[in-house]
């Protein structure tokens, strides 16, 4: 009894000990997207999208605005049926821009699908390389170390970003992984 006890506790102790002896690694997303050409390119493209569809709705509320202080000097002088016909034009115009700037900038919005036609594929891309390095060398877990996952210490022999750029045929900027560390 005691021999089979002991053999247990044995037994129960390996597994822990390897449970325990996982690999993990992390790496920094914002640092990869940094180091890849078609990252910047997509975000300067959505940067000049996003520019000018906000001048867009800008112009919109400039109109709205002349529009407002025309009648506002002209009160005055209108008949209430002028001045119910003039508010509800400035109110439709309102609604207008606030319809455009929703289509545009909105949650399902013009600049959320542009993103996502843009950005994703080199995300998918870096997901993939992670995840094949992590089969590749045995890695039970890979953290983000810029996402909101807050990592207090990061061992820097443990950061597989250059690992997985150089797979996706990147060189990295030392520059850039210097300021990082």
């Amino acid at each position: 009894m005691n021999k089979k006890l002991i053999i247990s506790m044995t037994l129960a102790a390996l597994a822990v000990t390897g449970a325990f002896a996982q690999k993990f690694a992390y790496v920094d997303t914002e640092y990869m997207l940094a180091n890849i050409p078609e990252y910047k390119q997509a975000q300067g493209e959505l940067d000049k999208t996003s520019v000018g569809w906000q001048k867009e709705i800008e112009a919109k509320y400039a109109e709205i605005d002349k529009l407002y202080k025309a009648y506002q000097a002209e009160q005055i002088l209108l008949t209430e049926d002028m001045k119910k016909k003039r508010e509800s034009e400035i109110v439709g115009k309102e609604k207008e821009a606030k319809d455009i700037q929703k289509q545009h900038f909105g949650v399902d919005g013009d600049l959320f699908k542009k993103r996502q036609e843009l950005v994703k594929p080199i995300q998918d891309k870096i997901y993939k390389a992670v995840k094949e390095l992590a089969e590749k060398q045995t890695y039970a877990i890979i953290f983000d170390k810029s996402s909101e996952l807050t990592m207090l210490f990061t061992n820097p022999k443990y950061d597989k970003s250059d690992e997985i750029l150089e797979a996706l045929g990147y060189k990295a900027e030392k520059s850039d992984k210097d300021k990082k560390k």
